[in-house]
């Protein structure tokens, strides 16, 4: 985990132990099947985690950081995603018509919403799909970023429009909150989930606990 004061990066003590080539969940399976790895990642263009993590200047293999995960139990179902969990509608494919439901939402124990909400984001990374949805996301810092939407219908495409840049936020109905547990529950029909880009099954509850220092990413 990134210490105060202290550089992110480090050199490398060692070569892999396993090469991953791909998306985001191929990391996070890989991540999940093998707790504390030494990874080198061979993303592709859709790898939004990728992009959360500065190239450095050293060739490859040279410098290591430590990074962390999440891991998500999702009405009973346990898995691990390395960058962005999104609960509901997510902030780019909201439109004035995305329904909202009441959700509650508590970090570390403390309630940071319970209304009305479109949907939730936790990140350990920064980017969805390209767009700086959490410019304060850092995969390395041992806590989640949390994001509640409740935005007005006329001002969601003002929001999609800002999301590239990450000057969405701060917004008086986007509530933004950060911790190592969070806990979401959605009323009947709020229950899409996304993990690391990918679709899952529809859920009414979740919690995410944060893993930090998971897996070391070799660069």
């Amino acid at each position: 985990m990134i210490e105060k004061g202290r550089p992110w990066e480090r050199p490398a003590e060692g070569p892999p132990d396993v090469v991953v080539d791909g998306d985001d969940p191929a990391l996070a399976a890989a991540v999940g099947h093998r707790p504390g790895a030494r990874v080198a990642f061979r993303p592709d263009a859709a790898s939004d985690f990728a992009r959360a993590v500065a190239s450095p200047s050293e060739p490859e293999g040279a410098v290591e950081v430590c990074c962390d995960a999440l891991s998500v139990e999702a009405d009973g179902v346990t898995s691990t995603a390395v960058n962005m969990v999104v609960f509901g509608t997510a902030p780019d494919r909201q439109r004035w018509w995305s329904r909202s439901r009441r959700v509650l939402v508590r970090v570390d124990g403390r309630v940071v919403h319970d209304g009305a909400a479109t949907g939730v984001v936790v990140g350990n990374g920064q980017h969805l799909r390209g767009n700086d949805v959490i410019p304060r996301g850092h995969p390395g810092d041992g806590r989640a970023e949390v994001q509640v939407y409740f935005l007005e219908p006329r001002e969601r495409a003002a929001m999609r429009a800002r999301l590239a840049r990450g000057d969405h936020v701060p917004h008086p109905r986007i509530r933004a909150a950060s911790g190592s547990r969070i806990e979401v529950w959605a009323a009947e029909g709020i229950r899409r989930l996304e993990v690391d880009g990918e679709a899952r099954s529809p859920v009414t509850e979740m919690t995410i606990t944060v893993r930090p220092s998971a897996f070391t990413l070799l660069l």
